[in-house]
């Protein structure tokens, strides 16, 4: 099963990653079953030096795992960044839907989060709509928008229209890609 993505996207500070916090939630309670991705345009490190992990990585291995009974992390070195499609098929291949924040100019469905006291105008408006593959907005604004809009209380609204529009929901906290 290859999962669906939809790309949670806005301007800096419109409160992406705290929207992502409520919509998971509410996207398990219909049964589906959630990965998440968060891009950064720079280098990130997730091993601190002087670390087992941070060692090894020094000694030259290629990927590091780090396993215990709850969870399992992997830092693996890459040539270039994988795209969403190489992620979601390899390592979110167990899940429905992978949920990235960012990743505005991806070839996905995109939910648009904007907030009226950190930017005046959405990254998306009524004339690259389409082009961006908006399928709704979570805004505190009355913006000019072609697709279903939000309040950004509303998470179980946009899980149910995601469920919908994306998924295949159909009724009875059932859709049809549930196995």
């Amino acid at each position: 099963m290859t999962p669906h993505i939809i790309c949670i996207v806005g301007k800096k500070r419109s409160g992406k990653t705290t929207f992502l916090e409520k919509l998971i939630p509410e996207l398990r309670a219909l049964g589906i079953s959630v990965g998440a991705v968060k891009h950064d345009a720079h280098s990130f490190d997730m091993d601190r030096e002087g670390k087992d992990s941070w060692r090894l990585k020094q000694a030259g291995a290629g990927t590091i795992v780090v396993s215990s009974p709850e969870r399992v992390a992997m830092i693996r070195s890459v040539d270039r960044e994988m795209t969403l499609e190489e992620m979601a098929g390899t390592l979110f291949k167990d899940k429905h839907l992978v949920l990235t924040e960012g990743y505005f100019n991806a070839d996905h469905p995109k939910v648009e989060i904007h907030r009226g006291d950190a930017h005046e105008h959405p990254l998306c408006d009524r004339h690259n709509q389409a082009e961006k593959k908006l399928i709704a907005m979570v805004t505190d604004q009355d913006v000019d928008a072609d697709v279903p809009k939000f309040d950004p209380e509303d998470a179980k609204g946009v899980a149910a229209h995601i469920a919908r529009s994306s998924l295949g929901w159909v009724q009875d906290r059932m859709w049809e890609g549930q196995g």
